[in-house]
């Protein structure tokens, strides 16, 4: 039977946050901004590991206690340059210890996306545990999208219509994914589903919710810390 993998590209610098400490380790409600992650990840029931790909130079990630998540963390510090290059080395590296075979499901998510719930996390792996592609957490595009001319003027207004805000946890097997990431290189995808969507094949969207948002600028810090208090202090 196939196993739950998880996987946490973290070799990012996180520059639009403006600060020197990289983005996953600021401060989320007195822990580092990853812990929310492999926190939820670590503890769902079908989750085996989680991996966690750092910058071979990462000197910050053993700042930090991680000793409540020995029983599922693992740590792999080859992050490549890219977000696509820290996923398939950190896959390639754990198929090399013999962690996954070529069926399992992996699970990839953004360090940056804190307010994750179970209860998001259950319903992913549930739709997509017998899905012949795989798939993502996304929300449909609410708002009117406009499009620049290169004078920030609106050129026109885009149709909403069946568009949709890709999340994650992305969900595929290694193979396929290992494969669509390594076709990735000669290519410019923005996450995983792009990888595979770029071999022909049609990832099935399954509905998030807005609370699983990125963290990328520094209000958004400011709001996820409300949102994981009031979680912690219902």
């Amino acid at each position: 039977m196939s196993k739950f993998f998880a996987l946490i590209p973290a070799a990012g610098s996180g520059a639009r946050m403006g600060n020197e400490l990289p983005k996953q380790y600021l401060s989320l409600n007195n822990r580092p901004m990853i812990y929310h992650a492999i926190s939820t990840l670590c503890q769902n029931q079908y989750i085996t590991r989680v991996f966690v790909i750092l910058a071979p130079n990462d000197n910050e990630w053993f700042k930090h206690d991680w000793l409540e998540f020995s029983e599922k963390l693992v740590v792999f510090s080859c992050g490549g340059l890219t977000r696509a290059d820290s996923v398939l080395n950190g896959l390639t590296a754990a198929k090399q210890k013999d962690l996954v075979d070529t069926d399992d499901w992996i699970l990839v998510h953004d360090a940056a996306r804190p307010c994750l719930t179970s209860t998001q996390l259950d319903k992913l792996i549930s739709e997509l545990a017998i899905d012949n592609v795989g798939g993502l957490l996304a929300i449909p595009v609410a708002d009117t999208l406009k499009r620049s001319n290169t004078e920030n003027r609106v050129s026109h207004t885009e149709s909403r219509e069946n568009l949709w805000q890709a999340q994650t946890p992305q969900m595929f097997r290694y193979d396929l994914l290992t494969r669509a990431l390594r076709n990735a290189t000669s290519i410019n995808v923005t996450d995983d589903a792009s990888a595979v969507e770029a071999l022909g094949f049609h990832p099935k969207l399954v509905p998030g919710d807005a609370y699983n948002f990125k963290v990328t600028y520094p209000q958004d810090l400011a709001l996820a810390e409300l949102i994981i208090q009031k979680r912690n202090n219902p």
